[in-house]
C-alpha cells in the first residue's frame, strides 16, 4: 500500500472529539506539478521519492480534530537545522513544538521526531511517514492510550529527567561503530553524543539540557548521530516560536 492509499483508506474514518462531536480526516488539495518542481529543489538531491510526488498531487496536507493540521509540503520550515538539516514541518501545535520528519542527503525521508521545547528534548516519534499516519488514526480512536498523547504528555518528561540520551564522547570514538567513531572523532573534546539510530519510538535526548541555543550542534550527515557540545546559557527559542502559528493542540 502506498501512502497515498493508505491516507485515502483513513478518510471514511469518523472520530469523536472530546466533547461528543465528529470529525474526520479532511484533505486540502494537491500541489500542481509545477509547485512539486519547486519544492523538490529545496531537497538535497532536488528531487522527490515518487510515492511522495503521488502523495502531494492528493493533497499538500488535511486537518484533523479542528486543531491539529498536518502538511506534507513543510519542506525546510523547521527553524533549527542544526538538529535537521533537512526536513519536512509535518505539524506544530502553536506553543513552539513540532512534528518533524528528517530527510537524509540523499533524499531519502525517514523518521519523525517529536521536537519540544518545554522542556527541550528530541524524541522518536514514529518510523516513518506511514507509521506516523496510523499514530494520528489511533490518536483519533483512542486519544490518552495514543502514541502521540504519550509522547506529548509524559515521555517527554521522562527524557529530561532520566533518560537524557547522551554517551560520552571518549567511549563513541573507541567504539567498534565505524559511523559513530568517525563522527566522534571528528568532534571537539567538549562535545557529547546523542545517537537514536537504532532507537524504538520514545527515545530521545534532552537537547537543551547543556546547550540550548544549540550553538556548534552537529548532525551527522547520513546518520541520526548528533554532537552537541556542553555549554550553559539560558534558554532561547525564538527560531522555533518565530515558526510556530496560532493552532494550539488540546491533547485529551
Amino acid at each position: 500500500m502506498t501512502i497515498t492509499e493508505q491516507l485515502k483508506s483513513l478518510l471514511p474514518e469518523i472520530y469523536l472529539d472530546e466533547n461528543g462531536y465528529e470529525y474526520c480526516i479532511q484533505p486540502e488539495n494537491g500541489l500542481t506539478e509545477e509547485e512539486i518542481s519547486s519544492i523538490s529543489r529545496r531537497l538535497p538531491t532536488g528531487q522527490l521519492p515518487a510515492d511522495i510526488k503521488e502523495l502531494l498531487r492528493f493533497t499538500r496536507g488535511f486537518e484533523f480534530n479542528a486543531v491539529i493540521e498536518i502538511t506534507f509540503d513543510g519542506i525546510g520550515q523547521f527553524g533549527f537545522e542544526n538538529l535537521f538539516p533537512h526536513s519536512v514541518q509535518l505539524a506544530h501545535d502553536g506553543l513552539g513544538n513540532f512534528w518533524i520528519l528528517d530527510i537524509n542527503s540523499k533524499g531519502q525521508w525517514g523518521k519523525v521526531f517529536y521536537v519540544s521545547h518545554d522542556p527541550a528534548v528530541v524524541v522518536v516519534h514514529s518510523h516513518s511517514l506511514s507509521q506516523f499516519l496510523e499514530h494520528i488514526d489511533e490518536y483519533g480512536k483512542f486519544p490518552v492510550q495514543s502514541n502521540l498523547y504519550h509522547i506529548h504528555e509524559k515521555t517527554v518528561f521522562d527524557v529530561w529527567r532520566v533518560h537524557q540520551g547522551f554517551m560520552v564522547l571518549e567511549d563513541a570514538r573507541h567504539t567498534d561503530d565505524q559511523a559513530l567513531s568517525n563522527f566522534a572523532l571528528s568532534l571537539p573534546d567538549n562535545y557529547l553524543i546523542a545517537d537514536l539510530r537504532h532507537k524504538p519510538a520514545g527515545a530521545g535526548f534532552a537537547w537543551g539540557r547543556h546547550n540550548p541555543e544549540l550553538d556548534g550542534t552537529v548532525k551527522c550527515p547520513d546518520e541520526l548521530i548528533w554532537g552537541i557540545p556542553r555549554k550553559s546559557g539560558q534558554n532561547f527559542f525564538t527560531k522555533l516560536f518565530r515558526r510556530s502559528g496560532d493552532k494550539t493542540i488540546k491533547l485529551v
